[in-house]
């Protein structure tokens, strides 16, 4: 055995001096600057190979409009601070222009081009913009034209684009850097509101100064487990902060630059040693060599606001150092760590339960460094006989009887990947990777000496071990030719594995009311844990100089007035001002009721159908009472129905309602709206919407039976609400909008977009990602919005078709994508073009901001350029977030809305937030149970120039115009209804993908390699309503 040469203890520190900022009372020098001082440019180190002329600066005419919104005067924009390059798809004339190809949008002045959709950079007098960067081209990744898009336009639609259009949007550069990108500054702080205080889950962390280092680690031979390489670490260095990968960070410098060491580590239980085998050690040779020295300076002065860029490698060392005691002790879960001393664990069913745990990240923030620290709950699996996992999942009382096909394709789905341990060799774990076919007392395999002898044979006499549910398959592991088959009733599952797969119903509410905590004991549970895990104490935590409040951050907040909202003049109460994010439909009557002339009704359920009838009648004269024009009767008679009937019952339906609509003298007009009542058992809710809306193009309503037999008056209300829109009608609209009063949306025709990216649940390898955009139509009231669809390759955040062009074979390159399709709606709709954007964009990680700017703001250039020449609209780009762990509480307990939440309007955009972008937190909805979660906004370019004030009221009162309820919700309304269609689209491909991976029929698209199915076409008809409500 080679001796290790040596401990390195007792590393060199430096005496302690701390630059963080403690208490809220924060210095000078480390406040943000004015917001006078500050620019907001977006640095681009990107730059084409092609030379392109630039765009001159913005004409006075532009830099006029967004003047007047506010007492603090907003940044301009200099020649050393230019904003996202507004060229699009680039400048240069093409040749060979095809008569018949023509812009959308005709040009009020200056010359045409010879190319549709490629236009030169327009002169000042053409396009006031701002003076723009060198061409940003778009990041590396699936090409747009890939995507597949229930938004292609028709051939005759497209215009032509030509081959240097061509050329300039397919040309992949090279990847973008983070560095590349600045984010507009804050320009100040808003001061609309009632002032209040409240707590975060922030703790602010001192750091004293030390002499950072950090070593590359090379561990040879290399392992996947960080819980190994942590152990070989471990024999070299005391108290390491070391990543588990390749990364140590030291207090002090290592005695040498680079070295070599030979690690011998004792074989554990567990690992893959043999039963009965001798022990053995393993040997590692550990390479240490040093890499970088992290400035805490830096970081000092980013915290100050005195530079912009974020010293990412000093974050990442004292984020280790935090993290390195937890990962020892924990399961560790992304971010979260979880253990059974960590509270109570509790059973969800099915073979799971849950374990509690606790959330910790280090961020930069305005008063210093904090550590956001939430509590947490994940689902695990139960450490039980695999057996009894399986009962459990099956609900079976015994497994005596052969296990039927789909259980076992069940049961394999369950526990593919998962660690079991056998009973007889606890020193050895497994990794399941299927089930085999056969029952165990049929299981035959091959001996060394080339006999064959079955599964049951070979445990009786090898291990004197008598199976007695032979009748069920045995657990597999290895490869399929070299299977290792395990049974079921020796094998225990390993403890503390967490469960990735989509929880049912029944678990996810099980979870919910296990963990929802009234915001009170929240703060105490969170309090609590920061205590339990006693950082202070912590000898690592110690070395590095740190040290963590025990106390919650108290933050200066404001609680924004709700909007005044606006119902039909005909209804006794003809405006609304709600109070606590909450109002009723009493006395009032939609804004605007849609016409309902044709509908029908089906009954899927068990109900008798003589109640067709009677919640018919009571739906319409709830929808009639709250001005909706519905129409007292179908256009064809009541139908009930088996459920094995639907897809037939429903083509049946659209067939004869359609000749009865020829027969009345409307032909062509669609069914506008029929009504489902569904079958009692779940699970053809999608069948039924993408058959009616990608097939049949009919907008349905569906209604659970058991909420519909009871005919309740709020219930009714609540699908009149939806109803309305589906039909093309407003249930109501902010008075400011109607009266032009909404700064930097009232002004000129401003389109408002949202949108979401779904990926497939964990384990679901080859469905498809679904983008989704939502643009609103109806300016200046902005409350009806449009919605497209589009497939992507897997777990693709990027929205790939935003823009794109597509090769057709008899007009060659044709433009399309979503932002070109509703621009083409907002200017039927409106008879105007949009002249200014407000993209709402859920679902992006932190990691993730400036690749998907980059590329989405790319495309939204080139579809705008290409639907006319110099049509650049001002565009102001903001982040929604909603899976983050700040919370806020109440200081006042006379200040919270009925659940004991803060009030909804609460916005926060000081202490915890940014050093120096422009973001803030916003609390816009009433909680109903546990601890409301504000929505966190975060702008990464703004031409629009928005005040805090102006774009934090804009969100808080778009947040009261939600279709679906007469309540304030915790998101932008565009984003809510992104999310909700892409959410719907699943359901169009659901069932479509087979457990092995593998997909069948045409494909929409390749994108990095990976092949999805395309998206059936939402019907034209469906798509002008908000049927995805």
């Amino acid at each position: 055995m080679t001796p290790i040469p040596h401990k390195l203890d007792n590393l060199p520190t430096s005496h302690q001096i701390p630059f963080a900022i403690n208490t809220m009372q924060t210095p000078p020098t480390l406040r943000l600057r004015s917001p006078h001082t500050l620019v907001t440019p977006l640095l681009l180190s990107l730059k084409t190979s092609l030379s392109l002329s630039e765009t001159p600066e913005r004409t006075d005419a532009m830099s006029q409009r967004g003047r007047g919104r506010g007492r603090h005067s907003e940044p301009s924009y200099g020649s050393d601070a230019p904003p996202f390059n507004r060229g699009g798809g680039g400048g240069g004339r093409g040749r060979g222009r095809n008569p018949g190809a023509t812009p959308l949008f005709q040009s009020e002045s200056g010359p045409r081009h010879d190319c549709p959709g490629v236009v030169a950079a327009p002169t000042a007098a053409q396009t006031p913009s701002p003076a723009p960067l060198a061409q940003t081209p778009v990041p590396r990744g699936p090409a747009p034209a890939q995507a597949s898009s229930s938004s292609a336009p028709s051939p005759a639609e497209a215009p032509l684009i030509c081959a240097m259009e061509q050329k300039l949007t397919l040309t992949a550069p090279p990847p973008s850097s983070s560095k590349a990108v600045r984010y507009p500054a804050r320009p100040g702080y808003g001061r609309v509101g009632e002032k209040v205080q409240v707590r975060a889950n922030h703790f602010l962390v001192e750091v004293g100064a030390r002499d950072l280092h950090h070593y590359d680690v090379s561990i040879t031979p290399e392992v996947a487990s960080k819980k190994i390489n942590r152990e070989v670490i471990k024999q070299l260095l005391k108290i390491p902060a070391y990543d588990g990968m390749k990364s140590i960070y030291t207090a002090g410098p290592l005695p040498f630059a680079s070295k070599e060491f030979v690690v011998q580590l004792a074989e554990r239980e567990g690992s893959s040693a043999a039963a009965g085998s001798r022990r053995r050690d393993r040997e590692f040779k550990v390479t240490l060599k040093l890499a970088s020295k992290p400035d805490l300076y830096s970081l000092q002065q980013f915290l100050g606001s005195q530079q912009h860029e974020l010293p990412q490698d000093a974050i990442q060392v004292l984020d280790v150092v935090l993290r390195a005691k937890p990962s020892e002790n924990y399961t560790v879960v992304g971010r979260s760590f979880f253990g059974i001393d960590l509270g109570k664990k509790g059973d969800l069913g099915d073979g799971l339960e849950y374990w509690r745990g606790f959330y910790q990240s280090l961020r930069p923030t305005q008063f210093g460094l904090s550590l956001n620290i939430d509590v947490s709950a994940r689902a695990f699996y139960e450490s039980i006989l695999v057996t009894e996992f399986v009962k459990k999942l099956l609900n079976y009382r015994e497994l005596s009887r052969p296990l039927p096909d789909r259980d076992r394709l069940k049961v394999k789905k369950a526990l593919k990947g998962v660690k079991v341990k056998l009973s007889y060799r606890e020193n050895r774990s497994y990794k399941i990777t299927g089930v085999s076919v056969e029952p165990l007392n049929k299981l035959t395999f091959t001996l060394e000496d080339q006999s064959r002898t079955s599964v049951v044979q070979y445990y009786r006499e090898r291990y004197n071990i008598v199976l007695r549910d032979v009748a069920m398959p045995a657990l597999q592991s290895g490869s399929d030719s070299k299977p290792v088959y395990l049974p079921m009733e020796l094998c225990s599952i390993v403890a503390g594995q967490r469960y990735t797969r989509k929880l049912n119903e029944r678990q996810v509410t099980a979870l919910l009311r296990a963990t929802c905590q009234r915001p009170g004991e929240r703060q105490r549970s969170i309090v609590d844990m920061g205590k339990h895990n006693r950082y202070n104490a912590d000898d690592l935590i110690q070395q590095f100089g740190m040290n963590i409040s025990q106390d919650m951050a108290l933050v200066n907040a404001r609680v924004l007035p709700p909007p005044l909202l606006k119902y039909h003049d005909t209804g006794r109460e003809k405006s609304e001002n709600p109070r606590m994010g909450q109002w009723n439909m009493i006395n009032k009557k939609m804004v605007n009721g849609g016409r309902l002339d044709f509908w029908a009704c089906v009954n899927f359920s068990r109900l008798d159908p003589s109640f067709n009838f009677r919640f018919c009648e009571d739906l319409v004269n709830m929808c009639n009472s709250k001005g909706v024009h519905f129409h007292p009767q179908p256009l064809i008679p009541h139908q009930s129905a088996h459920p094995g009937q639907i897809e037939s019952v429903l083509r049946d339906i659209h067939k004869i309602s359609s000749k009865k609509i020829e027969e009345i003298g409307h032909k062509g007009k669609p069914l506008q709206l029929l009504i489902i009542i569904l079958p009692d058992v779940t699970g053809s809710y999608g069948m039924i919407k993408r058959i009616c809306e990608t097939e049949l193009g009919i907008v349905s309503q569906c209604c659970q039976p058991k909420a519909a037999s009871k005919l309740g008056k709020q219930y009714l209300e609540n699908l009149s609400l939806k109803i309305n829109v589906k039909v093309g009608g407003r249930n109501t609209v902010l008075i400011d909008a109607i009266q032009r009063r909404i700064p930097l949306v009232s002004d000129i025709p401003t389109i408002i977009f949202g949108a979401d990216v779904t990926h497939p649940q964990p384990g679901e390898d080859s469905s498809p990602s679904i983008a989704a955009v939502v643009a609103s139509m109806d300016w200046p009231e902005v409350t009806k919005y449009r919605g497209l669809v589009s497939a992507q390759a897997h777990r693709e955040e990027i929205i790939q078709d935003l823009y794109s062009v597509k090769q057709d074979p008899n007009r060659g390159p044709v433009a399309g994508g979503m932002i070109r399709e509703h621009f083409r709606a907002f200017r039927q709709a409106t008879g105007r073009k949009p002249e200014r954007i407000i993209f709402f964009r859920d679902g992006v990680s932190e990691g993730q901001f400036s690749q998907v700017l980059l590329y989405e703001m790319d495309a939204i250039r080139k579809a705008c350029q290409s639907l006319q020449e110099g049509y650049l609209p001002p565009v102001t780009f903001v982040v929604v977030q909603k899976r983050h762990h700040t919370r806020l509480f109440p200081t006042d307990q006379r200040k919270t809305d009925r659940s004991g939440n803060i009030q909804p309007g609460t916005v926060v955009d000081t202490q915890i937030c940014h050093p120096t972008e422009f973001d803030f937190y916003l609390n816009s909805h009433a909680g109903i149970q546990g601890t409301s979660r504000p929505a966190h906004y975060h702008v990464l370019y703004d031409e629009n120039r928005f005040t805090p004030d102006a774009l934090q009221m804009l969100t808080n009162n778009l947040c009261y115009t939600y279709a679906r309820c007469t309540r304030s919700v915790s998101i932008v309304p565009p984003a809510y209804y992104a999310h909700l269609a892409a959410f719907r689209a699943r359901y169009y491909i659901e069932g479509e993908y087979s457990d092995g991976g593998s997909t069948t029929g045409s494909t929409g698209g390749v994108a990095g390699g990976a092949r999805f199915r395309a998206l059936p076409e939402i019907k034209e008809n469906v798509k002008e309503v908000m049927f995805y409500c």
